[in-house]
């Protein structure tokens, strides 16, 4: 594998960025696929856990690996939202590229590969699709696969044109992608993803979609009606903010 060199010696190929908000269940499992994935790599690499203010031990949890894992990263702020806590986690990150990556791991770990050179280049942000051909599903209750669907159809319509699965939390952006667009993020909460790809597209970035194998885990985190309708608002909010001049 032929991997680009980072411009200065203290920046990083890659860094993973794992928001995290009471997860001392799941990164127990998680984060060792993470880190042994990682030391298989020839190239350097970092895990930036953003603990969103949890209350449990999430934090206890991380620290540990980390004698393990010199490369990984506890980040600890104040409880925002999702959007609150990968805003941090990028805004801190080194990377050539940044992944964003979901602490269930619903997508292996090993499938980071194909968002990176040299399986894939030319591109400004590479987010994960469950939707395209090539894409598989596993377990998914047929009521979260269509609530997804009609969610994707109001985001093409109002915000992101194209683009048929946003809310996947695998994302890769170069760097310099995402120094344009996390500065300018707003939301905090679920409807970020929406926000920062319409920045994307505003400012003429390429995106693309990289079908991945997805296996359905039931989060604690969300509640499907209630989280459905805050994310529809938002969507609502990101064209607000477009309208008042906050992107730019």
């Amino acid at each position: 594998m032929t991997i680009p060199q980072a411009t200065r010696e203290d920046e990083l190929f890659l860094s993973i960025i794992v928001p995290a908000y009471n997860e001392e269940k799941r990164l127990p499992e998680s984060l060792p696929q993470i880190i042994h994935f990682l030391q298989r790599q020839p190239y350097r690499a970092e895990v930036i856990v953003v603990d969103d203010g949890s209350v449990d031990r999430t934090a206890d949890v991380v620290r540990q690996f980390q004698s393990e894992a010199p490369f990984l990263i506890l980040h600890q702020v104040e409880h925002g939202g999702k959007g609150h806590a990968v805003k941090a986690g990028m805004l801190h990150a080194r990377g050539e590229y940044l992944f964003l990556c979901d602490s269930d791991l619903s997508m292996p770990i090993e499938e980071v590969s194909k968002f990176l050179p040299p399986v894939l280049e030319c591109y400004d942000i590479a987010i994960a699709s469950r939707e395209i051909a090539g894409a598989r599903r596993y377990n998914e209750p047929l009521y979260r696969h269509l609530m997804g669907r009609v969610f994707n159809l109001i985001v093409r319509l109002f915000a992101v044109r194209g683009i048929q699965d946003t809310q996947a939390g695998f994302k890769c952006f170069r760097r310099e992608a995402a120094m344009q667009i996390f500065p300018l993020q707003r939301i905090k909460g679920w409807g970020f993803d929406v926000e920062c790809l319409f920045i994307a597209q505003r400012r003429g970035m390429r995106i693309v979609e990289v079908p991945i194998n997805w296996y359905y885990k039931e989060r604690s985190q969300v509640r499907p009606l209630y989280d459905t309708w805050r994310m529809l608002m938002e969507v609502l909010r990101v064209r607000l903010n477009a309208w008042r001049g906050l992107y730019g």
